[in-house]
């Protein structure tokens, strides 16, 4: 009987931060083209130690051509990411090393039939080849990017976040990085320049189940630079996540995040359009580690993937 009582007051009771949230889901911006100049993934204010893995897989679909530029994107992009974090001297230093996937895919029959169910539009999708690898960039008849199907190591991403303000279910943090330019730009795995960013980071509790993050940050984006060189544009964005909590194991997380198109005006609706991207997904807490899952939309149907699935493991360290 006393057992029973203490583990239905440990579900109704609120619980800490420190035994609950473990901050938005660990998804970013996977277009191919966009994916190298340090798109943001929205984070928690708060510093940590720990190791993450994630699995993220993505299809994309931009087939379209303007006056000057042709924009071919027909393929899907894995990417596993080790996210490692140590807090040293009140910061958290933070490394990212991405290793990505262009492939042909295998998910072009599932959409064609789940857009013809549904009657969602499908962009043109079935005027190709199921399951068949395009990647390809001109401007005014120049080649800028040809991708090739295989696997290489993406641009890897350094950082440092310090918290400033933490007090009455409030952090308050700012982070800054810089992402170098180590993966093959001629074969569409980086972008061959320096990107460097800041943000600021907010967390702040509703109630002892409800916590919400917001970020607004800045990207400084290095040039393209393949065989030909092509200035990319700066840009700001902005994010939002929620989590709530089923009971001290299970949340349940939405989050929204948008930023402007990275590219010159290219007359393409699927690429000038501002990136949305709404993420749904869940997290499972035990003892030391978290297991995520989540699935996001491009819900602005321009400069993002069609959907990324996305698995998180974190390790506390």
């Amino acid at each position: 009987m006393k057992k029973t009582i203490l583990t239905m007051l440990l579900l109704v009771l609120p619980f800490t931060n420190a035994q609950s949230f473990d901050g938005p889901l660990q998804v970013r911006n996977q277009l191919p083209i966009f994916l190298h100049a340090d798109q943001p993934y929205i984070e928690k204010a708060g510093v940590e130690d720990s190791l993450s893995l994630s699995l993220s897989h993505s299809s994309t679909y931009i087939v379209q051509a303007s006056q000057d530029w042709v924009i071919n994107l027909d393929m899907e992009t894995t990417e596993l990411n080790m996210r490692l974090k140590k807090v040293v001297n009140g910061m958290e230093l933070n490394i990212d090393v991405p290793l990505l996937i262009l492939s042909d895919g295998f998910m072009d029959g599932f959409l064609d039939l789940y857009h013809s169910t549904f009657g969602f539009n499908d962009y043109g999708r079935p005027n190709r080849p199921l399951n068949s690898f395009l990647y390809e960039i001109k401007r005014e008849g120049i080649r800028i990017i040809k991708g090739e199907e295989g696997i290489g190591l993406g641009d890897i991403r350094v950082g440092v976040k310090r918290l400033l303000y933490s007090g009455d279910g409030l952090n308050i943090g700012v982070r800054g990085g810089v992402e170098l330019p180590t993966g093959d730009a001629d074969k569409g795995f980086g972008n061959g320049g320096l990107d460097t960013d800041i943000a600021l980071l907010i967390d702040k509790a509703i109630s002892g189940r409800i916590m919400t993050y917001i970020n607004i940050g800045a990207v400084h984006t290095g040039d393209l630079r393949t065989s030909e060189r092509l200035t990319l544009r700066d840009f700001l964005y902005a994010g939002i996540a929620v989590e709530g909590m089923v009971n001290r194991r299970l949340g349940l997380l939405v989050q929204l995040e948008g930023h402007p198109s990275i590219y010159p005006e290219t007359g393409l609706e699927a690429v000038d359009t501002c990136a949305c991207l709404l993420a749904f997904g869940g997290r499972y807490y035990r003892a030391e580690d978290t297991i995520e899952f989540s699935i996001t939309e491009d819900i602005s149907a321009g400069s993002a993937p069609d959907f990324i699935i996305n698995i998180t493991y974190k390790k506390e360290i």
